[in-house]
């Protein structure tokens, strides 16, 4: 029964997820490691602005780490963890459509790797990856 409970959870999608949630992490640390030279070489309109903004980036960062890591050993918390991101990664996607600075690019970039992870996380492997006890 425990060989069971080990490739159940070692699913080609889960690994997959973990895979892109990994990704996610590592696009969130360089985009704080880019906060900070920013906040470094003085180019946030404001010092206390561009210290909150930092000091979030490396909370999301932190908090998308603990995601991978329980992911990787298929913890069930993570499932609701991982759909909050993806819903900020959606929203902020979304936004990069519009407006005068649109860049569509970049909302893509966001939009598909989000919906791709919340299709996962709901897939019927994964929930029963992460739900076996």
């Amino acid at each position: 029964m425990p060989t069971q409970q080990v490739s159940a959870r070692r699913h080609p999608l889960l690994l997959l997820l973990v895979v892109l949630l990994a990704l996610e992490f590592a696009a969130m640390a360089i985009v704080s490691i880019a906060m900070l030279v920013a906040l470094f070489r003085a180019e946030a309109d404001t010092l206390a602005g561009g210290i909150a903004i930092l000091v979030l980036g490396v909370i999301a960062t932190v908090w998308l780490g603990f995601i991978v890591v329980a992911a990787s050993r298929g913890r069930a918390w993570m499932r609701g963890a991982a759909i909050v991101w993806q819903v900020i990664m959606f929203a902020v996607g979304v936004g990069c459509f519009q407006g005068f600075t649109a860049t569509p690019a970049a909302g893509w970039a966001l939009v598909l790797p989000a919906l791709a992870v919340v299709i996962l996380l709901v897939s019927p492997p994964v929930v029963r990856a992460t739900t076996a006890r």
